[in-house]
């Protein structure tokens, strides 16, 4: 189903053939995204979406998805889409990022999506951004800018 969430313009070349793979592998053995109930909706060289369906368990004191729930899956497409653009026998950690919430997080569905800004070889520059989905409306709920690290000779285990 389309949320009418939008792309950027940007596409890059991928260093490693098996790019969807070696995505699909690492997010299936990531324990947070399956704990909360994520899914990976989408990946393509440079972005990633992810949807997490609304749990009360996931949910801070007013109902709406927590502050903390929506920046870890933030941070998990936008680091899946510089993963996706890292050379093979590399692995990506981030080093840094800052969210703004723009407003509650309050629907069914929270909808993220990481794209690059700026790859490099070490360093890989990404935004994401979030979005919750309540009665068929989409409201953009948070962004974040994000660094991350290539991990040279260290594909996953």
């Amino acid at each position: 189903m389309s949320y009418g969430i939008p792309r950027g313009e940007a596409r890059f070349e991928p260093r490693d053939p098996l790019w969807n793979e070696k995505v699909r592998a690492s997010f299936a053995k990531q324990g947070i995204m399956g704990l909360l109930g994520a899914t990976l909706a989408d990946v393509w060289p440079g972005g990633c979406e992810i949807h997490l369906p609304y749990r009360p368990d996931l949910s801070q004191q007013h109902g709406y998805f927590h502050a903390g729930v929506t920046s870890t899956v933030v941070d998990s497409a936008a680091g899946y889409a510089g993963f996706s653009l890292m050379a093979p026998n590399t692995s990506v950690l981030s080093v840094e990022f800052k969210v703004n919430l723009l407003a509650p997080a309050d629907g069914e569905l929270l909808i993220a999506t990481g794209e690059v800004v700026k790859p490099g070889k070490n360093l890989v520059i990404t935004r994401g951004d979030a979005w919750v989905v309540k009665h068929g409306k989409t409201t953009h709920c948070a962004m974040m800018q994000q660094t991350l690290i290539t991990m040279h000779g260290k594909a996953e285990r």
